[in-house]
């Protein structure tokens, strides 16, 4: 199980909102989660989403294409993976470790 942080970044949108592009990209990620195939996180700055890294590199090609289909000529997509193969833990597993750590 992999987990990949991702930032699509559009270039040459009308205005400097980009909340259209994200939420269109929000859409995928929610179907693939509903298929069983991945999770993922929305925050303010990127998405993070964990899966099977062959699943992860279909995912990314998914959003990447979204600002295209919507008009967008020029992508910029961002993409950090943390594929650990020696133990299979999951997002919030991460989060609850260092959480515990703190108390």
């Amino acid at each position: 199980m992999a987990i990949v942080d991702v930032t699509v970044i559009p270039i040459g949108t009308k205005t400097p909102s980009v909340s259209s592009y994200v939420a269109d990209i929000q859409r995928i990620l929610r179907e693939y989660e509903k298929e069983g195939k991945i999770q993922f996180q929305l925050t303010p700055m990127n998405t993070l989403i964990e899966g099977e890294l062959p699943v992860l590199f279909e995912v990314i090609q998914a959003i990447h294409e979204a600002p295209f289909n919507a008009g967008i000529y020029r992508v910029a997509t961002n993409i950090r993976i943390d594929d650990r193969r020696d133990v299979k833990r999951k997002m919030h597993e991460k989060v609850d470790r260092i959480n515990q750590l703190l108390e």
